[in-house]
């Protein structure tokens, strides 16, 4: 746990603990917190003022050794946070879904099974407004990037790489392996909020028919 500036401190847990870090915060909503930032392997937390940073530094540092020594699974792939998830019709006819089946061993039809029968949460949001990086509790859809990124993805491509999943909020490049669509707008500036996925919430995605 280090500071960042005089109001703010960058913790880094355990790498399988910063899902249950990040819940934990936000469960104690500690007075003086106004801010949580997970990321892959950090949390940032910010506070109201220096004097709340000091205030609450031993209460956040025995939180990160009590998380540290907890038993895996108690949040992060393992036990769902509370709320709806974020239902996202999908059409899975990406170009990608049928090498993605073969390198799993499977079926195409059975990666659309697993994709649509696992309650998927935002580990995080990063590399785009609205990117976000979504966990399943078992990985068992892990997948590699590819190994020559694509200049151009639309906006709405439903992907996994590195034991992700997530849905390109706009076109952009990318590596991931693209296995769907949504029509669904997935970051608009001009909603409140814009994001329609958040660091924490939860997501099932639908089959909305392939033509497959």
């Amino acid at each position: 746990m280090r500071p960042a500036g005089d109001r703010a401190y960058l913790c880094t847990p355990n790498p399988d603990r910063v899902a249950e870090l990040a819940a934990e915060l936000r469960e104690r909503s500690l007075p003086g917190v106004v801010d949580l930032l997970p990321a892959a392997e950090t949390v940032l937390v910010t506070l109201d003022s220096p004097e709340a940073a000091y205030r609450l530094r031993p209460e956040i540092e025995r939180l990160v050794a009590a998380v540290n020594q907890s038993v895996p699974g108690n949040v992060s792939r393992g036990t769902l946070p509370r709320g709806e998830p974020v239902r996202i019709p999908v059409h899975y006819n990406g170009p990608d879904l049928p090498e993605v089946a073969d390198a799993l061993g499977l079926h195409p039809d059975e990666v659309v099974a697993a994709h649509t029968g696992t309650v998927w949460r935002c580990s995080f949001v990063g590399f785009a407004p609205g990117f976000g990086y979504l966990e399943s509790p078992d990985d068992r859809l892990a997948v590699a990037r590819r190994p020559v990124p694509r200049t151009r993805i639309p906006a709405g491509s439903v992907a996994l790489a590195g034991g992700y999943s997530a849905v390109y909020p706009r076109e952009s490049p990318g590596g991931w392996q693209l296995i769907g669509r949504t029509d669904l707008v997935i970051w608009d500036s001009d909603r409140d909020p814009p994001a329609l996925i958040r660091a924490g919430g939860l997501v099932r995605f639908v089959d909305a028919g392939s033509g497959r």
